[in-house]
This record gives structure tokens, sequence and C-alpha cells, in this order.
């Protein structure tokens, strides 16, 4: 074999060497952008299947007619101190038991429930017993929720007032964006 064979044969495997290099990193930038436009779950999502847990269980030990009351969700290292985001999950996971057919009632129209501007009505520090008297309940949508480095953490629990018994739970967690973080109060 002469040597321009041999240098022929030699760029002929230095390019073939090449093309596959190339071939293999285009595939994995295929793959990057693949896992880049894969995004999380929203609140809204999360909720839902939160809710909808919820109601799985509970059901079966409460009934979709038993009147049931929402509170606001609560800091959990605060449990008399909510904030926007507290609020909105109370909302959010209240449009999902509707939806779902369990029986709400909705304590911001009656005058015996005292709501604090700002804050929203809070169970975790009530007198349950009273509480259910006043609005007819016989279960109470309550939660909290804690801020970390880079998540938000979400519990919600029904609980049957008459004996204080936990009907369903459900707990999730979110990345901390902007908007979450629009919605704690400043001092986090």
């Amino acid at each position: 074999m002469s040597s321009t064979q041999r240098r022929t044969e030699r760029l002929t495997l230095r390019l073939l060497t090449l093309a596959i290099l190339l071939l293999v990193l285009s595939g994995c930038s295929l793959l990057q952008n693949r896992q880049a436009t894969t995004t999380e779950p929203s609140m809204l999502t999360r909720v839902d299947k939160a809710a909808d847990e919820l109601m799985s269980t509970a059901s079966e030990h409460l009934g979709e007619q038993a009147p049931i009351i929402a509170t606001t969700f609560v800091d959990v290292d605060q449990l008399d101190q909510s904030s926007t985001l507290g609020r909105t999950l109370s909302e959010m996971f209240t449009s999902q038991l509707v939806q779902g057919g369990m029986n709400v009632i909705e304590v911001k129209m009656r005058n015996s429930l005292y709501i604090e501007q700002n804050t929203g009505e809070l169970i975790l520090s009530r007198n349950v017993q009273r509480l259910s008297a006043n609005h007819d309940a016989q279960a109470v949508l309550l939660g909290t929720y804690a801020r970390g480095q880079n998540s938000l953490f979400v519990n919600a629990r029904l609980v049957r007032i008459a004996d204080r018994h936990v009907l369903g739970a459900s707990s999730f967690e979110v990345p901390l964006n902007n908007d979450l973080r629009a919605l704690l109060p400043s001092t986090w």
C-alpha cells in the first residue's frame, strides 16, 4: 500500500469519526431541547389533583352532600397567620371540591364567622365545635404551606368536625417561582 493510499485511508477514517461524533452531539442536543421544554405541572394542576385525592378518600366517610367549610390555608410555622397565597389556595381547593360535587358552604356570606381583613377564615386556632354549629357543617377543609429555599410545600386535609377525624389528606410540592413569591408575605 502506498503512502498516498494510507493518507487517504487515515483522512477517510478521521472524517468518518468526525461525522459520527457530530451525529452523537446533535442527538444529545435534541435530547436537551426536549427536556428543556418539559414544564412542571402548574399550581392549579397540582391543587386539582390534590383535591381529587381528598374527595376520593373523604367521600366514602362523609358523603358528597355533607356540608363542608373551606378555611384559609396558613403558614405551618404561624397557624394564626396567612397570606394571599393561603387565601388563594383555599379558593382553588374550594373550586375543585365544588366541581367534584361536594357541598361547600360559603362562609364569607354569613355574619356569624369573623373574617379578619388580609388574613381570612382561620380554623386551626378556632373552636371547631362552635364553628360547626354556626354553619351546620360536618367537615372542614384546612391546610398549611411552608416555604423552602426552592420549593413551596402544601398540605391539605378534610377533617370531620364532630370527632376531628382526618377523612382525607394530600400534600404536594411546587417550585418556588416569582408568582408564588409575590403571594407570600414580604417578610419571607
